[in-house]
């Protein structure tokens, strides 16, 4: 029951919002998301399943953004300040995927493990949710690739491209961990990609 999974976990977030993790009770999540708690846990499990879901969840979404900001312009360099952006928004507006790219889990969050945990789930979703989770230098490698697939096109040699890509993306996290000044993580994206030979594209 998709609908209702997504209820679940928007109720969940809104309580991490509101409280710390440990003093999220499920019975509170299922009154909010309108189901009883035996769906909750055909759901999840448990309550360790609902944080790896909505861990899941959140980085998916962050990834799903990575792949918009790509395709946002013509331009690659705008491509890459646009991803380093969305980086930056997205770690301060979501306290997940700012703990998820940093690997900075505080004593408020859930702090599921990386690794793949067993899973008897009968819910895709969860199976899915149950597998291993990224960690900080993973969401360097996913964003880095998805911005080297993007730009690329037929280019054979791509090595100029994958450090210029990654630099990137190294940039929009050390403005996450320490927000840079005026002009922000843009300035430092252009600043880092100019002269123009070092993204190793065409415009």
């Amino acid at each position: 029951m998709p609908a209702a999974r997504e209820s679940l976990l928007d109720a969940a977030y809104t309580a991490l919002v509101r409280r710390a993790w440990s003093a999220v009770r499920m019975v509170d999540v299922a009154a909010v998301a309108g189901v009883s708690r035996q769906t909750l846990y055909n759901e999840f499990g448990s309550k360790e399943g609902l944080a790896r879901a909505l861990v899941r969840r959140e980085a998916d979404a962050y990834l799903a953004g990575v792949d918009r900001a790509l395709a946002t312009h013509a331009d690659a360099r705008e491509r890459l300040v646009a991803t380093a952006e969305w980086t930056a928004s997205a770690a301060r507006s979501n306290v997940l995927v700012r703990a998820m790219l940093t690997g900075c889990w505080s004593e408020r969050l859930p702090s599921p493990t990386l690794s793949a945990v067993p899973s008897s789930s009968a819910v895709p979703a969860q199976r899915r949710a149950d597998g291993p989770l990224p960690s900080p230098s993973d969401f360097v490698a996913l964003v880095r690739d998805r911005a080297v697939a993007t730009l690329s096109g037929s280019k054979a040699d791509t090595s100029e491209l994958v450090r210029s890509c990654e630099l990137v993306v190294r940039i929009a996290l050390s403005c996450v961990s320490a927000p840079p000044g005026e002009g922000g993580v843009t300035d430092l994206v252009k600043a880092a990609l100019t002269p123009s030979h070092r993204l190793g594209v065409q415009s």
